[in-house]
């Protein structure tokens, strides 16, 4: 029994002499003998805490616990940690569970803190105090934050009972934890008390003390002020001095009031003691004036103190009326804010709201931005640290910190993406930390660390409000997920701007910014913010923000255009009846294979921004914008006709607000007829193709330091290439690029000889031009000499052949312009001469006149050039080759190359001209694709130019980005053709590419038809292709009705097929209808055709009446009526309804057909018909007994577009009132 109960005694013994060999190192003073009471003294203490809690234990000393100096702490202790000596298990048990529903409790270690209390830093003189406390011993100094100071206990060793400690966050610059001290610490020494004073302190009221300072020659230089704390300023810090601000006043003279600034180094610390509606007395305070006003401030004195009124050890003053004789001179606060508000005033007449100013007390709940100092409080309200000094609240604001906020603004509905209230102290009010926060901090992301500088800048430069600081922090912070870390780092991101170094954050929100803030900022002034009454701060008065843009994320952009693209697609109001009543299956699904959505800025909301870092695809040869998310393709020209050409801009962050998105619709679809048109089922496939295209004049071009980017995804580009880590050795050679080909699909290269596959088509394009001297080494940050050639005058032609990853040249690649090609690397002889290896057939040179050929290597560099060395190359003639219209249109050039500038129609997708189909080892038969490009020449000596077709066939459809109805492209090389009825139509060949010139315009604005006399289309080769005329319906020359299969167009009696080799399995039948009209005006006459629904217009039918009509005829299936004179000849078919025949033979012969209408036509001949016109023809007439013979030009034939009624005539007694 004996040896079992030694062993408690022998523990306590080794940690009774543990903790003094520890006090005696870390506490007592280095330079002073070992005290031999201090350790004793230290355990008592801490033997006391201990056996404050009754615990059961048999020890009276916390032999779990050790002791920890302040050096301990800042070298090992890596991970928060609390430690609580004082409290019992079911405490800390519910300490714990206020952290853990929305985080993890701070971990608890069994440590024993003793260090003394101050307000100097370490190794500080009495000129350093700014306010903050530390914990020192003999190791090392701490800051801590404690509750409820005590000015009594500055300078005392004190034993912490409860305590918690957080290692630096990432954005702590200092390297240096804090301590969190949750409970009144323990004196180790008894704390002397201070008696009351022997006799009453004499003292003035705030309303006796605000009078002297009106006073022309106050005799008080000093006094003793007492009253209540109504008021307390931020602690304001800044370069030269700190201070803050009191106010106190008297419960009986509500008016009373009267200001202090506290600015004494040794004072600042009051600002921790302070409490509102407390009762103190300060001592030694003068009346001085404020720099730069002209007002008098009571301030402290080096000897002035603070200490709790006790009504019994003052005595009020009272001072004679003529000590009281207002200073004509002197200004009261409230009168000289009006001048120094008056700016204020007129920035802020706009703002249509007022805040509140108001006490709350509140825990913060939630995080939103960290370095923008905006939190949640409560799970309702915002609070927006930022328009203090926040920086010293940083490192204990997380979820569960309890908050008191005095004088705080509150602002009901900013607007800019905040859906709460927000709380937001200015200088006027004070924030106070009324109890720590539990919970562990939560792992800092990088997006939590930086960026404090920069939303510091937003709010003391560019003096923001509340609503648009908060809108542009998180912009920020959606631009910092947008580009960081993988694309750009981020402290370089979010880095300060200073004069002649901007930050690109700054750059990126700057344009929105300036746009709704002033051009003018006038600078903030902290004092005239916290005295001047009334008061006025940024906070004060504000309006409501609507969202000015957002920088969305590339894939959930092109994620939301999709979305949107397949939610208007609508088959139904792509071929809106009657037009699709009457397509047939294969007509209809052609139509509806492409289709394309044009969306821009404004239909978001908020308006979107593009923003990316520019880079060229190796793998499909277009430009596109990168960020974290994923690409955007985008088309870009510098302005009008202008095509992008610089390849120094691949790796500047560019930054878009006026852009056309655009969504091209593919769909393979097998709708049997336009009534199935609202089931989806019948769409076999879809896709969708995104991209933007926008003026490099409407974009912000920010290039990007190297030090700035962090990665690029591989594959996607070549800016590691374009732009090297550091001067390397290479080589290069300049050529004038004369013509480009298309890209495509080619076999440009062979396979290695022992390779068993054969040649694979790859996208390449071809360059011809000529080389412009001979190869030229790098010396320096400049290029030298060119190499001597062999013979100068041979001709230099070369063929370059770009394929791989060099295909990503091809957007920058124009004829007419010098380029530099680059080969990085030591120089090697014969880098830019063509090798075996490289040539192609001499066929395909000798086309291009070429001698030689290069293919282009991957890694090599293109580099536009604009040096003086080649002014006189580029002073050339560089404009844009255009064959003549009458070249153009003339029969007698078949097969040759052509080259115009069109604006396109329309665009469909089409039977192809070489065969339906085309064979695919792996696929068997698959459709040959075909796209039909109608477009309208632009001739600038012709006011009415022709229209033309183009076909675009496989391999060329890389090409056809861009191609949308209403773009102005110029097209080269293309090969002219004429079918055998004589329309020129032109097709895509492997020599063929196209320019962009100018983009559809955004909004498509409805050009009426010029109206016309017939006459006009018979003189004169300036004739419109389509217009309108007021005519008359002569005669009816035919009538066709028939009822077809809508999949063969196979006659469809009492609506079955009767194809019978082979069968057709459909039973879908559909109408088509035509008649021919001759109409004329009194100047000529024409002979018109009408199609399908423009038939009832004709034939002056309704909807139903048509219907019903069209029902008559499907029995029959035809019904075909040729009228010749007064009578009508129908066909057999239409024998068996003479009911019918009689009823539409009647009917066209009827005034309800011929009749007055306004007819909307193009020419059935087109102009790009180069047919022979036909002659004039005698004819001969009968006038009266005399024959008359003469020469009649051949009918006018046109095809109707529409049939309106005319206009009725205005009544002739309209314009006169009723008697």
């Amino acid at each position: 029994m004996a040896s079992r109960g030694a062993r408690p005694a022998s523990s306590e013994e080794v940690w009774l002499q543990t903790a003094q060999t520890f006090i005696q190192k870390t506490l007592c003073p280095a330079s002073k003998e070992p005290d031999a009471q201090l350790p004793q003294l230290v355990i008592d203490c801490v033997k006391t805490v201990w056996l404050s809690q009754k615990r059961s234990q048999n020890s009276t000393l916390p032999l779990s616990y050790s002791f920890v100096s302040a050096e301990d702490l800042l070298a090992h202790q890596l991970h928060p940690c609390c430690s609580h000596l004082s409290w019992s298990s079911s405490q800390h048990q519910a300490w714990t569970k206020k952290a853990e529903p929305n985080g993890s409790p701070l971990p608890r270690e069994q440590l024993i803190f003793v260090g003394t209390l101050t307000d100097l830093p370490e190794d500080s003189e009495q000129d350093f105090r700014n306010g903050s406390l530390y914990v020192s011993d003999n190791t090392g100094t701490l800051g801590c934050e404690l509750i409820d100071l005590d000015l009594s206990w500055l300078g005392h060793l004190f034993l912490f009972p409860s305590w918690s400690y957080l290692p630096p966050a990432r954005w702590n610059s200092s390297g240096q934890g804090h301590l969190e001290l949750w409970d009144a610490p323990v004196p180790v020494f008894p704390l002397t008390i201070d008696p009351d004073p022997p006799v009453p302190i004499p003292v003035f009221y705030p309303e006796t003390a605000s009078c002297l300072l009106s006073v022309s020659k106050p005799k008080v230089l000093q006094l003793n002020l007492a009253g209540t704390l109504i008021g307390l300023s931020a602690l304001v810090r800044n370069q030269k001095k700190a201070y803050f601000v009191l106010s106190l006043g008297r419960p009986s003279a509500p008016d009373s009031r009267v200001s202090v600034i506290v600015q004494n180094p040794s004072h600042l610390v009051w600002h921790r003691v302070l409490q509102l509606d407390r009762a103190y007395v300060l001592t030694g305070l003068r009346a001085s004036k404020v720099r730069g006003h002209r007002y008098r401030v009571w301030t402290t004195g080096p000897s002035s103190q603070l200490m709790p009124l006790k009504p019994d050890c003052v005595q009020e003053l009272e001072l004679e009326e003529s000590l009281l004789e207002p200073d004509p001179q002197a200004y009261s606060m409230s009168s000289s804010s009006q001048d120094s508000s008056s700016q204020d005033s007129e920035r802020q007449k706009d703002l249509d709201r007022d805040s509140k100013l108001l006490h709350y007390e509140g825990t913060v709940t939630g995080v939103f931005n960290e370095p923008a100092g905006f939190y949640e409080l409560d799970g309702q309200l915002g609070l927006c640290l930022a328009y203090q000094q926040f920086h010293c609240f940083r490192r204990v604001m997380r979820p569960g910190v309890h908050l008191k906020l005095l004088d705080v603004h509150l602002l009901q509905s900013v607007g800019g993406g905040t859906k709460i209230p927000v709380l937001a102290p200015c200088f006027h009010g004070a924030v106070v930390v009324r109890g720590f926060s539990p919970q562990k901090p939560s792992t800092q992301s990088a997006y939590q660390v930086y960026g404090a500088s920069l939303y510091e800048q937003l709010i003391w430069e560019r003096q923001l409000s509340l609503p648009l600081y908060l809108w542009a922090s998180k912009a920020l912070e959606e631009l910092a997920c947008k580009l960081c870390p993988h694309v750009l780092r981020l402290p370089q991101f979010l880095q300060r701007s200073s004069p002649g170094n901007q930050g690109l954050g700054f750059q990126l929100v700057s344009p929105t910014l300036d746009a709704l803030t002033p051009a003018e900022c006038h600078p903030r002034k902290v004092f005239n913010e916290i005295l001047i009454e009334p008061h006025r701060c940024p906070l004060l008065k504000y309006s409501r923000l609507q969202t000015p843009c957002c920088f969305p994320l590339l894939a959930t952009l092109r994620e939301e255009a999709e979305r949107r693209a397949w939610a208007s697609f609508e088959p139904k109001a792509l071929l809106p009846l009657p037009e699709a009543a009457h397509l047939t299956s294969s007509q209809l699904n052609h139509r509806l294979a492409w289709s394309w959505l044009n969306l821009l800025p404004s239909a978001f909301y908020p308006t979107q921004v593009l923003l990316g870092i520019l880079t060229a695809s190796c793998h499909k040869a277009f430009l596109q914008l990168r960020d974290q998310s994923g690409c955007l393709p985008c088309l870009i020209l510098v302005e009008h006709s202008q095509p992008l050409m610089d390849t120094k801009l691949l790796g500047c962050l560019v930054r878009v607000e006026k852009f056309q998105l655009i969504v091209e619709r593919n769909i393979r679809s097998a709708f049997p007829s336009w009534k199935e048109l609202g089931q989806t089922n019948f769409i076999n496939k879809r896709q969708a193709r995104i991209y933007a295209q926008f003026f490099l004049a409407d974009a912000l071009i920010l290039p990007v330091p190297r030090a700035f980017i962090h990665a690029f995804p591989s594959g996607s580009s070549s800016i590691e290439s374009t732009y090297p880590e550091a001067p390397v050795m290479e080589q290069s050679r300049l050529f004038l690029v004369s013509h480009k080909e298309g890209l495509m699909r080619r076999n440009c290269c062979a396979p290695p000889r022992n390779s068993p596959e054969g040649p694979r088509p790859t996208l390449s394009f071809y360059v011809s031009g000529s080389w412009l001297g001979g190869t030229q080494k790098k010396q320096g940050a400049e290029w030298g000499p060119p190499e001597p050639q062999g013979d100068e005058n041979e001709d230099q032609k070369v063929l370059l052949i770009f394929h791989g990853s060099s295909v990503r040249w091809f957007t920058f690649v124009y004829p007419g312009q010098v380029y530099r090609l680059v080969a990085p690397g030591p120089p090697t002889p014969r880098t830019f001469e063509a090798s075996e290896s490289s040539c192609i057939s001499q066929r395909p040179l000798e086309l291009a006149g070429c001698v030689s050929c290069l293919v282009v290597r991957d890694e090599w560099i293109l580099e536009l050039e604009s040096s003086q060395d080649i002014a006189d190359v580029l002073s050339e003639n560089r404009t844009l080759p255009e064959s003549s219209l009458n070249h153009l249109l003339s029969g007698s050039s078949n097969d040759s190359l052509v080259s115009f500038s069109a604006k396109i129609l329309s665009r469909t997708l089409c039977e192809p001209l070489q065969g339906p189909v085309r064979r695919k080892p792996e696929d068997g038969r698959t459709t040959h694709r075909a796209v039909r490009l109608t477009v309208v020449l632009q001739t600038a000596d012709c006011e009415f130019p022709p229209h033309l077709d183009i076909y675009v066939e496989d391999p060329h459809w890389p090409c056809l980005q861009g191609v949308l109805p209403g773009a102005l492209i110029h097209f080269s090389q293309l090969e002219k053709k004429v079918s055998r009825s004589h329309n020129v139509y032109c097709c895509f060949r492997s020599s063929s590419y196209m320019q962009i010139l100018n983009f559809p315009p955004e909004s498509t604005v409805s050009v009426p038809l010029p109206s016309i006399y017939l006459a006009q289309l018979v003189r004169g080769d300036q004739i419109p292709f389509q217009a309108t005329v007021s005519c008359h319906i002569v005669s009816v020359f035919s009538l066709q009705l028939h009822w077809i299969c809508a999949r063969c167009t196979s006659l469809c009696p009492q609506g079955r097929c009767i194809r019978q080799s082979p069968a057709c399995s459909t039973q879908m039948s559909i109408s088509q209808a035509s008649i021919r009209l001759l109409v004329e005006d009194g100047t000529a006459a024409a002979l018109v055709t009408c199609n399908n629904h423009h038939v009832a217009a004709a034939l002056g039918l309704g909807p139903s009446e048509w219907t019903a009509l069209l029902e008559l005829v499907r029995g029959p299936g035809k019904v075909a009526l040729q009228f010749t004179g007064s009578g009508a000849q129908p066909e057999p078919s239409a024998r068996v309804g003479e009911s019918l025949t009689h009823f539409l033979r009647t009917l066209c012969t009827s005034p309800c057909v011929l009749r007055p209408i306004v007819l909307a036509f193009e020419l059935e001949k087109k102009p790009s018909n180069i047919a022979p016109l036909e002659p004039p023809r005698l004819q001969q007439f009968v006038c009266g007994e005399r024959p008359l013979l003469t020469r009649v030009n051949p009918r006018l034939r046109l095809s109707c577009l529409s049939i309106q009624e005319p206009a009725p005539p205005a009544s002739v007694g309209a314009s006169v009132s009723a008697p």
